[in-house]
């Protein structure tokens, strides 16, 4: 099992990286968050999954662990392969999809490629709990609190923005206002910042 390689990046791409460890090259698959990670260092280390198939082998390298572990924890699912997961670990960053996830909100997950309506509820439905218990303490603490910051959500939501865009604008819109802010006032800012 290899569990990382350290050394001189002799390529680097958006999709691999050719680690040259004592004149070896390993080509090690990337996601883009792993690559905007590396994108500018001549050497460093990644921590490594080696995937072995019927017709190949791959290795699999990644900038921290949780980008490792939330891989690790994809590809275990039916119908997910290791390039699936790694288009997921470009289209979004890794704390992102865990919160996804963990919220059951399968309209976020769609928006990745290769992703559909089947897919999407199969990772919710075997990640979510494990995923929960992992989560360190106030992980989700960026829920809302009151009963306006819900109800704004809501309607952008209804409006056709995904659950987790629309919480995120409406926390920040919440948080630059004073309490007594009206629910339509919150929806009409969050429109003007996405």
């Amino acid at each position: 099992m290899i569990t990382y390689v350290e050394g001189k990046y002799a390529e680097l791409t958006p999709t691999y990286v050719v680690v040259d460890i004592n004149g070896l090259g390993y080509q090690v698959n990337i996601s883009l968050h792993t690559y905007e990670k590396v994108l500018g260092k001549t050497n460093g280390k990644l921590l490594t999954h080696f995937v072995v198939k019927e017709d190949g082998q791959s290795l699999f390298g990644f900038f921290d662990e949780e980008e490792r572990s939330l891989f690790k924890h994809l590809i275990s699912i039916s119908g997910v392969g290791p390039n699936t997961a790694r288009t997921m670990l470009s289209s979004l960053p890794p704390s992102e999809i865990k919160k996804g996830i963990i919220r059951g909100d399968a309209g976020f997950l769609k928006t990745v490629k290769g992703i559909g309506p089947k897919s999407a509820q199969r990772i919710i439905v075997e990640l979510q709990d494990v995923l929960s218990k992992e989560a360190p303490e106030g992980y989700l603490d960026h829920s809302p609190k009151n009963k306006t910051a819900e109800e704004a959500i809501s309607a952008m939501v209804m409006l056709g923005f995904n659950k987790l865009q629309a919480e995120k604008v409406v926390l920040k819109v919440i948080k630059d206002q004073n309490q007594d802010t009206s629910v339509e006032e919150i929806i009409k800012q969050a429109l003007r910042m996405i």
